[in-house]
């Protein structure tokens, strides 16, 4: 990212404009620039200048997540040095380091070497903030090059996957008409293998059979070598009626190791087929070179494989295709795409599978379906993308011509889904810097602002200060009102706050109903004034659903740079002062005292021992797990488990999460730690779908605070993509508390969740304050009912009541209910006989360690 030429040149005109001396660096390749200015005088600043103090400074700035100016203290008055830090989107650092000779400083009798540079102290300063801002756009230039480059290269990829996919779909519609075919099993078998393997290019693949005697194999068909030649049933530890995926890089038992050596494979997909509902065969696609099996890649064998178990089910039957019609609608049914067969000639349509119904619902809705089906080309064999103005998509369509189960000739069609890949544009998001809800400025803007303001307050001398305002009582406004009626009353307060002369660019939501304003230059009845007229605000009330609230608020008030000089000292000491005021009876304003530290000392130290633990990898933060089990069939089944964070800390010992979860919110470490748990969970799912089970799926739950990142989504993804987990499989459990300001941003996030394949799950439900009609409008696929309607459950009317409730809610929106904190056998019987699908208790189990859970459930 970094030109060291042009870096150069930039620094040397730089330094002859503006009478000064520097040097770049980069924080991870060291020195860039050579130091500008003659060796005389250079030698002349090296003698005044020490190494320690050179390398203190360039230390601090690699350190400091915050500040990007610093100015290192030297023991002459007329030389100054600072240093800038300028950080990239990719978290990139280039540093300069700048030196200056200060005219006015300079005492009598000093005589500078010929040739040497000097400034004075108001350009030294001017300079350095010219310099911040021309380096920043620099380097935002050449990011934006990049994206540019990067775009083009996700085009060309996008264009080569849609070549592959229309491949994928030309080589399945090769192996659907097998089904057609009157030749042997085998040389069936050998065909759709061969097609299986050349279209996803593997080295070969086969169908064995398990013989009559138990202990002998059969190679059914097969394409390039037999690598099962001679190997005896108990060879096979596959062989157990489980599918199995196993990449090159996938974690294997030791039977799995020793069968791989001794065969040569790398990488292998093992699937049963059955025989009278007993696994007998098993058809295996197998590579001998480092090989990632990749979603579309399972999908494909599986669709194959579907296709094959169909002619073995009608072989064994002894019967034809037209009488096995049943047969052919379940293939069509789980193909993945969207299937027609129509009579072109009599213009009727015989079949359409429901994921083509899906795809044009609306042409169905609107009656105009035939338009669509024999509006388009008349070629029965034919390739086309199609534009439906009614559906608003574009699709893929392939047409090739089939006999029927009645024998006459008609018309099969394969439709698949293109509108993102035609649509497809490149998106730059910008960091949002207001509140969605208040319009005032968000915590990001404040931390960016106060760190500004604090290192002015430095270079002049003169004391600004924060205050952080929290409403009294604000949830009885809430409960008592309804949240609608509480958000109008914090866009009033808002409102009200920047009508106060002098604040009003410096007021600040940092979330719920707490603000901060910050008085950058606090002499004392400067001061005074503001706080008056913020406790004015407060002490007329407010109009609300016709009628007069009244709500008052407790502030902390923290000078900088005297009581803090970085932004997390001032912010927390002024959180400090607040709770203080809080503990004083509420509605009043508490000045930051430093005796107030010594209150806070479990809190500060839980802050720093969690501090380290984020920073060093979270390998303090271990994931347990709690099983989630189904208990709608004849025996109850473990269908996954529910990842929890534990926090063993080497200085603290057991921190219960009620105490650390919340502080971590706080301090914004929940993002850290909840990636660290989001990417072991999916690390272990995807372990046990490899290993026989792949129905387990892991519940993660993500907070409100990592919710509302930016780069969610996306980070999420990254997992997925990192651990190669089938999306499916990774459910996140949100709370309701995320739709509390902005319904249409939550359905947002959610929607685009859901569009990566991954289940959405509303924890808690019942505890919070969404309305039926919120529940409604949520893109979720599960409602977990909170503890705290099971304790009671058959001695409480309302609880019963309140189960039996959210079950018919959840039949009538197409959800799942699952329960949380089933201890006895009665809870257990009284929410099975309701129809519940899943439960989760101690009645099952406790959450448990990793290795405890693969032991009884694995």
């Amino acid at each position: 990212m970094i030109d060291s030429k042009l870096m150069q040149k930039l620094q040397d005109y730089f330094c002859e404009a503006n009478g000064l001396y520097l040097a770049c660096i980069d924080k991870e390749n060291g020195v860039v620039t050579k130091a500008y200015g003659l060796v005389e005088s250079k030698d002349f600043l090296y003698q005044l200048i020490d190494q320690d103090t050179y390398y203190s400074l360039v230390k601090k700035m690699k350190s400091s997540d915050i500040e990007t100016v610093i100015e290192e203290k030297l023991n002459v008055d007329y030389i100054k040095m600072c240093g800038i830090s300028v950080r990239t989107e990719n978290s990139d650092q280039v540093m300069w380091i700048v030196i200056g000779i200060i005219e006015e400083n300079m005492p009598d009798g000093i005589e500078l070497p010929e040739g040497t540079l000097s400034t004075t102290e108001s350009r030294f300063y001017a300079s350095i903030e010219f310099l911040e801002t021309l380096t920043r756009q620099l380097i935002v230039s050449r990011q934006n090059e990049t994206k540019a480059c990067e775009a083009m290269q996700k085009t060309i990829q996008s264009d080569e996957e849609l070549r592959k996919q229309l491949h994928r779909m030309e080589s399945m519609n090769e192996v659907v008409t097998l089904l057609e075919s009157e030749n042997s099993f085998s040389g069936i078998v050998d065909r759709a293998l061969e097609e299986a393997c050349r279209t996803i290019s593997i080295d070969g693949g086969c169908l064995i059979r398990q013989n009559s005697d138990g202990i002998s194999l059969d190679v059914i068909g097969r394409y390039n070598d037999n690598i099962f030649e001679k190997i005896k049933r108990e060879q096979l530890p596959f062989f157990t009626g489980k599918s199995y995926m196993i990449s090159s890089d996938s974690m294997k038992p030791e039977p799995f190791v020793d069968f791989f050596e001794r065969t040569g494979i790398r990488a292998a997909i093992f699937q049963p087929l059955e025989v009278n509902d007993k696994v007998l065969m098993y058809l295996c696609f197998y590579e001998k070179k480092d090989r990632i099996w990749s979603i579309t890649d399972v999908k494909f064998l599986n669709d194959t494989k579907r296709v094959i178990q169909s002619v073995l089910s009608k072989r064994i039957v002894k019967n034809s295709l037209a009488s096995s019609y049943t047969s052919l609608v379940a293939i069509l049914e789980n193909t993945g795409c969207g299937i027609y067969v129509a009579d072109v000639d009599g213009k009727e349509v015989l079949y359409m599978n429901q994921r083509f119904k899906e795809l044009f619902k609306n042409s169905i809705y609107e009656n105009k379906i035939n338009e669509t089906i024999f509006g388009g080309s008349t070629y029965t064999n034919s390739f086309e993308e199609m534009y439906s103005p009614i559906e608003n998509k574009w699709f893929d369509v392939h047409r090739t011509k089939i006999k029927w189960v009645d024998g006459r000739e008609v018309r099969l069609c394969t439709t698949y889904e293109i509108t993102e890949k035609k649509r497809y544009q490149q998106k730059i998001e910008s960091q949002a810097n207001n509140d969605f809800l208040t319009g005032l400025y968000n915590r990001m803007r404040c931390e960016q602002d106060l760190t500004k303001y604090i290192h002015k307050a430095r270079t002049s001398g003169i004391d600004g200060a924060l205050i952080y305002i929290d409403l009294d009582d604000f949830k009885h406004i809430n409960d008592g009102l309804g949240h609608p009626y509480g958000d109008v009353l914090l866009k009033s307060i808002s409102h009200s706050l920047t009508k106060i002369d002098g604040i009003a660019d410096m007021c600040y939501r940092m979330g719920g109903d707490e603000f901060i304003i910050i008085v950058p230059r606090a002499g004392r009845e400067e001061l005074n004034r503001i706080i008056d007229e913020i406790s004015g605000v407060f002490k007329k009330p407010w109009f609300l659903k016709g009628e007069n609230y009244y709500c008052t608020m407790s502030a902390g008030i923290v000078y900088f740079p005297t009581d803090g000089s970085n932004v997390d000292d001032v912010i927390r000491k002024a959180d400090i002062a607040l709770f203080e005021a809080k503990k004083k009876g509420k509605n009043c304003v508490i000045f930051y005292n430093g005796d107030d530290d010594s209150k806070s000392v479990r809190r500060l130290d839980m802050e720093k021992h969690m501090r380290n633990a984020a920073m060093n990898e979270c390998d303090e933060f271990q994931v347990y797990f709690q099983p989630i089990v189904d208990v709608t069939g004849k025996e109850n089944v473990c269908i996954g488990a529910e990842a929890l964070v534990r926090w063993k800390s080497q200085t603290m010992g057991i921190v219960r999460p009620d105490e650390f979860i919340p502080l971590a919110e706080y301090l914004g470490l929940i993002n850290p730690i909840g990636e660290h748990v989001l990417a072991e969970a999916a690390k272990y799912c995807k372990y046990w779908n490899d290993m026989g089970h792949p129905e387990y799926k892991v519940n993660v739950n993500l907070s409100v605070v990592q919710l509302l990142q930016n780069d969610i989504v996306k980070k999420i993804k990254a997992v997925i993509d990192d651990v190669r987990i089938n999306p499916g499989n990774l459910c996140l459990e949100v709370t309701e508390s995320l739709a509390i300001n902005d319904m249409v941003r939550m359905k947002k996030i959610l929607g685009d969740i859901k569009k990566l394949g991954v289940k959405v799950a509303l924890d808690d439900f019942g505890t919070g304050y969404s309305s039926l009609n919120h529940i409604r409008e949520m893109p979720i696929d599960i409602i977990k009912i909170d503890r705290c309607f099971i304790e009671h459950l058959g001695e409480d009317d309302f609880s019963n009541s309140f189960v039996k409730m959210v079950r018919e809610l959840a039949n009538t929106i197409g959800v799942t209910v699952c329960v949380e904190g089933v201890e006895t056998k009665e809870q257990y019987m009284l929410i099975k006989a309701m129809g519940i699908e899943n439960i989760q208790g101690y009645f099952f189990d406790r959450p448990m360690a990793i290795e405890e859970f693969e032991e009884k459930y694995l």
